[in-house]
């Protein structure tokens, strides 16, 4: 079992890779493998809504988008990690999501998140934590996705990796975090090899209030 962790910092190796390293270093404990995936520090631009995703099975632009694409797949969890900006997720990270989620989606292959549990972490130095986490999970939601919580909300404090690192309580959530998500990924698991199928799918209803 895999869980992909992107790190939607526009600092490699900051405050975000920080959280994130600790549930890595969690994960390996718990016998789960784990990757960081830096998204990078180039403009990322948001989705256009051409639908060419639709016919091409993947994003019209080819970039970090597409090459994350490729190994959400293969992931059995998902962690997606940002910074707090102006009370909300990192812009890039937003383009990102939007974009990944959109053309995994079209692109006839929903199943690429169906059912498979994720969480995101937030690092800020103050305030603006719980907005990003609201704004973040919605995504998980839409797409039929477990959210894997803690006994706090998925958060971090600090201006620097090392003032992170020293927020105890931060750090404990993120331990719990990836111990929770370890469990949930052990019970479907579990409940694959008893035959217990996902729940069935239906074709999409789309409606609008325009008669």
């Amino acid at each position: 079992m895999k869980v992909l962790m992107i790190n939607g910092s526009p600092h490699k190796e900051g405050c975000v890779f920080t959280a994130l390293s600790e549930m890595a270093g969690e994960f390996e404990r718990e016998g789960i493998d784990s990757e960081i995936l830096w998204i990078g520090n180039k403009p990322i631009g948001g989705c256009v809504g051409c639908r060419s995703c639709a016919k091409l099975g993947k994003c019209a632009f080819d970039d970090v988008v597409n090459e994350v694409r490729e190994k959400i797949y293969a992931a059995d969890g998902y962690v997606f990690g940002s910074p707090v900006h102006c009370a909300s997720m990192a812009g890039n990270l937003s383009s990102f999501m939007d974009r990944l989620f959109f053309s995994a989606n079209m692109g006839g292959q929903a199943d690429a998140f169906f059912m498979k549990p994720a969480c995101c972490v937030v690092s800020a130095r103050r305030a603006g934590t719980t907005v990003t986490l609201d704004q973040i999970n919605r995504y998980f939601s839409m797409f039929q996705m477990p959210i894997v919580t803690a006994r706090y909300w998925n958060m971090v404090h600090g201006m620097t990796p090392e003032q992170v690192a020293e927020d105890k309580e931060g750090m404990q959530v993120m331990r719990e975090l990836a111990r929770n998500m370890a469990y949930m990924l052990r019970c479907l698991e579990a409940g694959k090899k008893a035959g217990i199928a996902l729940p069935r799918a239906e074709d999409k209803i789309m409606t609008n209030f325009v008669r």
